[in-house]
C-alpha cells in the first residue's frame, strides 16, 4: 500500500501521507479547526524530565529542504548556493530567514478552478533555523500530486480536506516525537526536526512483524531525523488507516518510535514502556515519584485531537 508521492512528504512539501490514501478517505478528515491550535505544542516534561532544567539554545549548522537536500552547504558551488539559482526540484533558500522562497504556485494545465496559495506555518521547529516548517498550500499540493501522477482520484474540491489531513497528521506525529524527546529534556530543551525521508515501499521491522502476525500494512512510512542539540536521532513512523473506521476518530493510527540505531534508542524504548505501563496502572513515575501523567501514546489520533474532530465533523 506504499505511496511514492510520500518520498518528498512531511512538513512543507506538496505531497504527504495523506496523499497515500484514497481521496475520499483523506477528504473525510477535513473541515476541522486549524491543526496547530491543539496539536503542535511539545508536551511538558512529564515523568522522565527534571523540573530544574534550564533551556539550552542550539542551532544546527545545516538546513535541509523537503527533498532531504542540504540547502546551505558551504562546499556547494557558488551558483548552486545563490538564492536565485536553486537546482530543479530544490527549494530556493531565502538568505534572510533560511526558509524557501515562494515555490511554484501557478495553476497546473487542465486545472478547473483556482486553489488557495496560502501556506500555513506548522508548530514543528525547523532544524538550523529559528522558524518552523511551513506546510504546502492547496495549490502546491495539487501541483505536486499531478506532477507525480498521483492526482487521478483527487479533484480541486478535495484539496482543502487533503491538506488539512496532511497537516494534522504531521502535527500529531511531531507531538509523539516530542513525547519521546521529553526523555532527554535535561540534555536538550528544544529538539528540532532537521530533515525527513519518505520510505513508503520499505516496511519497518515492526510493521513487517505485525503483518506476519496478521496485522494490517501501513499505507506509508517516514523516517524523521531530529536534531537533539547537535545529536541527530532517527525516528521511524508508520501510518495506518482503517477503512472500516473511515470518518471516525480511530481511522488513523500513527506509530512513532526511535530507530534502533544505538543502544540509547533501545534504552529509550524500555524506559517508555515502563513509564507508560506504570501510568496505565495508576502508579507514580518510578524515577521522580510524580503522579502518572505519561499515559499511552502509540495510537496516534485520540479523541479531542484536531484530526479526531475533523473525522467526526465529516459525519455530521
Amino acid at each position: 500500500m506504499g505511496n511514492r508521492a510520500s518520498r518528498e512528504a512531511a512538513p512543507g512539501d506538496g505531497s504527504s501521507s495523506a496523499a497515500g490514501l484514497p481521496a475520499a478517505a483523506a477528504a473525510a478528515a477535513g473541515g476541522a479547526p486549524h491543526p496547530g491550535a491543539a496539536a503542535g505544542q511539545a508536551p511538558p516534561p512529564e515523568c522522565p524530565a527534571s523540573p530544574q532544567f534550564k533551556g539550552q539554545v542550539y542551532k544546527n549548522a545545516a538546513v535541509y529542504n523537503v527533498y532531504n537536500q542540504r540547502i546551505n552547504d558551504p562546499a556547494a558551488p557558488a551558483a548552486a548556493a545563490s538564492p536565485l539559482s536553486g537546482l530543479p526540484g530544490q527549494d530556493v533558500l531565502d538568505p534572510k530567514n533560511n526558509m524557501p522562497l515562494e515555490p511554484n504556485q501557478q495553476p497546473c494545465p487542465g486545472q478547473k478552478r483556482l486553489l488557495s496559495t496560502d501556506r500555513q506555518a506548522s508548530n514543528i521547529p525547523k532544524g538550523g533555523t529559528e522558524s518552523t516548517w511551513v506546510y504546502p498550500s492547496p495549490q502546491m499540493f495539487f501541483n505536486a500530486l499531478k506532477r507525480k501522477g498521483k492526482g487521478s482520484d483527487v479533484s480541486e474540491e478535495d484539496m482543502d480536506a487533503v491538506v488539512f489531513t496532511h497537516n494534522t497528521m504531521n502535527e500529531i506525529t511531531w507531538q509523539q516525537v516530542a513525547r519521546w524527546e521529553s526523555l532527554h529534556y535535561n540534555e536538550c530543551g528544544q529538539s528540532t526536526l532537521l530533515r525527513f525521508l519518505g520510505r513508503p515501499d520499505e516496511l519497518s521491522p515492526l510493521a513487517r512483524l505485525s503483518s506476519w502476525l496478521g496485522g494490517p500494512l501501513p499505507f506509508d512510512r517516514h523516517d524523521w531525523y531530529v536534531d537533539r542539540c547537535g545529536k541527530e536521532v532517527r525516528y521511524v513512523i508508520d501510518f495506518y488507516f482503517d477503512d472500516d473506521k473511515a470518518g471516525s476518530p480511530e481511522a488513523f493510527d500513527i506509530r512513532v518510535r526511535p530507530a534502533l540505531d544505538s543502544p540509547g534508542a533501545a534504552i529509550d524504548r524500555v524506559k517508555m514502556w515502563i513509564y507508560e505501563n506504570f501510568a496505565e496502572h495508576g502508579l507514580p513515575c518510578p524515577v521522580t515519584g510524580h503522579p502518572p501523567t505519561m499515559g499511552k501514546g502509540g495510537s496516534g489520533l485520540q479523541h479531542g485531537s484536531p484530526a479526531a474532530a475533523a473525522a467526526t465533523a465529516s459525519q455530521q
